[in-house]
């Protein structure tokens, strides 16, 4: 080997690293097999006016990014800092990268995306993020995930919270890049139940937020990926010839059920 052969081969850069291993990367350092989400971010409890949560404007308003980006947040938050919060903080490239903000995009733009997307989620109460002057770093800190810009505590460590858990295989094995958005607002409501659950699509405007239209495309697009299972389902219908009617009950597919409803992952730094 020449000593140009040898000049060449390491001065080759590798790769460019892609959105998915960056989630991986983050899910890795965080050390946990499930990520928890207190249920009311779907859905209300029973005694309230209106069921749907903060889930649905994300749905209307047609923010996938977003909404993927709130999960990374949440994902990514598995201890506390030394401060006592549930604080991350990255090179905002890197937040861009977690987003899929920097494709097609020049750094200055993948860095201002990512910003913005960290501030619509900051308007909605449920993180708080900041820049430190002189640094492209952005450190976001998680807020409870009712809107209400309390601090966050760990759901089912330090209250009663009902809370539903999303495995990190959801990430790793590139489902969230498949999952559309209807895709993604039907399996977090079918992770939201405890079993197989029925969800009537003239029932989905009043009780989570968005269109029956949207409901049978987000079951179509996780059938597609074989993120839930589906089986059929009579009830008694005295006024119809057959005298019952069809109807289908959903939960998530063996992968996306975390194989013991254990507290989630976390530490105190």
């Amino acid at each position: 080997m020449t000593k140009q052969t040898r000049q060449t081969s390491f001065s080759k850069r590798p790769a460019p690293v892609t959105g998915g291993q960056t989630r991986s990367a983050l899910l890795t350092r965080a050390k946990r097999a499930a990520v928890p989400l207190r249920k009311v971010f779907v859905q209300l409890p029973q005694s309230a006016e209106t069921r749907p949560g903060l889930l649905a404007p994300f749905i209307t308003a047609g923010d996938l990014r977003g909404l993927r980006a709130y999960l990374m947040v949440v994902a990514a938050s598995s201890a506390t800092n030394e401060q006592g919060t549930w604080t991350t903080e990255l090179d905002s490239l890197v937040w861009a990268r977690l987003f899929d903000a920097h494709k097609d995009a020049e750094h200055a733009a993948a860095r201002t995306a990512a910003w913005r997307t960290l501030t619509r989620l900051q308007d909605k109460g449920l993180i708080k993020c900041s820049r430190t002057k002189g640094s492209r770093n952005i450190a976001v800190t998680l807020l409870r995930e009712d809107g209400s810009k309390q601090p966050y505590t760990r759901p089912g460590a330090a209250d009663k919270d009902a809370y539903l858990q999303l495995p990190i295989g959801f990430w790793t094995k590139g489902y969230d890049e498949k999952v559309n958005l209807p895709g993604l607002a039907m399996l977090l409501a079918i992770c939201n139940e405890r079993s197989w659950a029925a969800f009537p699509a003239e029932w989905m405007p009043t009780w989570y937020g968005w269109s029956a239209d949207t409901t049978l495309r987000g079951l179509k697009n996780l059938r597609e990926h074989g993120l839930i299972e589906q089986r059929e389902r009579f009830k008694k219908a005295a006024l119809t010839a057959p005298g019952s009617t069809l109807f289908y009950e959903y939960r998530p597919a063996r992968l996306l059920r975390p194989a013991v409803q254990a507290r989630p992952v976390g530490a105190t730094a």
